[in-house]
């Protein structure tokens, strides 16, 4: 790539380095919120409409989330481990490097998601007992979790270029392709599931051919419009460096989205053993707040491109400006959220599942309960995407680890023996308080220290 025409040179890199830090982010974040939110949608629409097959359905939903949590690990890994190395390279006007990164961690992350399928594949039934079936949900999850394996590779892909775009400043390109896929699946769900009488394999069903139609607009419109890297067979180049650079960008992800996924495994079986509708209840409040938090999690990442430019170019003081800005508006969104989810609990839970009263009363306090930590997710998540997006591999994946892996995990074993159901409804916002209190001195000796 010539300067002239690459994305590191001219209007792009002038944009990210020289144009007013909360404008920038907020044009950044727009895209990512709306992507984020049509992500979150995917498996809202998925547990709305087959609410009415049953608790045992809503249940199955709910255990296939930990396969797509790992499904969506990989993809994160290759995106956020490539998008991370890009968006220093552009900021460093190194944009053949960035081609040439583009371009393996595209073709790795779909190898990746054709061993996740196949691997997959073959040990159903085993793969749907150790995610928390019980022999009531199995048959539900077993037709659910087939179409979910065969989407794999176009799932990694999809996640792992819309964060390869988000990172080089081009967040509407990723957005296009999320929400047409979010649209299709909305729209196919009812038809597949009611109309063709597929049950639940009819939403999994609507799932797979979003996920392609998405894989497809992703790498056809934002990666060859724009002035984005190209991504071409030819520049896929593996290599040790390569993936040591993945690595060190990606583990974070890989870390929080794996370990999310085994504490959800555990919170599953912890939950199986009071009953299906414990499952479902626990469920249904984790959706609940996948979509609540969307939002933050969308200005996190429109941050992100505006910290790797600005990072790469030594830029330190525009970094620590975008930084305090989006800490100030998710921390007021949050504790809005949390006093809505607060006050509108047994009726946000009845949205779902108003015919099964056990659902809505253990879903009411469990949401209630993660509504006290709520406002302080936004430090974790920024402070998080800080230290990733500036290569901090370690006290990035220490941080990434930490909530599901230190604290999650272990208050399962340690409340839910004597509490029972209340133990699994306060483990996830005591879990929250303490990833905070680790979050404080990463956050703040990167700030006061790495960006002086």
């Amino acid at each position: 790539m010539s300067g002239a025409s690459s994305p590191s040179g001219g209007k792009k890199f002038e944009m990210m380095t020289t144009a007013p830090v909360e404008r920038l982010v907020v044009k950044q974040a727009v895209p990512a919120v709306i992507i984020m939110l049509t992500s979150a949608l995917y498996n809202m629409a998925d547990t709305y409409f087959v609410s009415s097959l049953g608790t045992s359905a809503v249940a199955a939903v709910g255990v296939s989330f930990s396969l797509m949590n790992i499904i969506q690990a990989v993809g994160f890994f290759f995106g956020h481990g490539s998008g991370n190395f890009i968006s220093r390279a552009l900021g460093a006007r190194k944009a053949e490097d960035a081609g040439n990164m583009a371009a393996t961690g595209f073709f790795s992350a779909f190898i990746a998601g054709l061993v996740v399928a196949v691997s997959g594949s073959i040990f159903l039934d085993p793969l749907a007992r150790l995610l928390g079936s019980t022999g009531t949900i199995l048959p539900y999850a077993r037709d659910y979790l087939r179409f979910i394996l065969i989407a794999a590779p176009f799932m990694v892909s999809s996640l792992m270029l819309n964060n390869l775009l988000r990172y080089q400043g081009s967040a509407a390109f990723g957005m296009i392709g999320m929400v047409s896929g979010a649209v299709i699946n909305v729209c196919l769900d009812p038809l597949f599931i009611f109309t063709l009488r597929l049950g639940v394999a009819g939403a999994a069903l609507a799932t797979l051919i979003s996920q392609i139609a998405s894989c497809v607009l992703l790498f056809a419109v934002g990666c060859a419009r724009g002035g984005n890297v190209r991504i071409s067979p030819r520049n896929f180049s593996p290599s040790f460096k390569k993936y040591r650079e993945i690595l060190r960008g990606g583990s974070p992800s890989l870390l929080r989205q794996a370990v999310a996924s085994l504490s959800a495994v555990l919170l599953n079986h912890a939950a199986g053993a009071y009953g299906d509708a414990v499952i479902a209840a626990i469920s249904i409040v984790n959706r609940v707040f996948l979509f609540s938090g969307a939002a933050v999690i969308g200005f996190g990442q429109g941050f992100q491109p505006v910290c790797g430019f600005n990072y790469g170019a030594k830029r330190y003081d525009r970094v620590k400006k975008a930084f305090w800005f989006c800490l100030r508006l998710s921390t007021v969104l949050l504790t809005l959220l949390a006093a809505a989810g607060f006050v509108f609990a047994p009726d946000i839970i009845a949205f779902f599942r108003k015919d099964d009263p056990q659902v809505v009363s253990v879903g009411a306090l469990a949401l209630r309960a993660q509504c006290f930590s709520f406002p302080l997710v936004g430090w974790i998540l920024l402070v998080g995407f800080l230290l990733q997006t500036m290569g901090k591999g370690v006290p990035a994946s220490v941080l990434a680890f930490s909530r599901q892996g230190l604290f999650l995990i272990p208050l399962l074993f340690i409340l839910v023996p004597p509490l029972g159901v209340l133990g699994i409804q306060i483990c996830t916002p005591i879990a929250d308080f303490l990833t905070f209190l680790l979050a404080l001195p990463l956050g703040m000796r990167a700030l006061r220290k790495d960006l002086s």
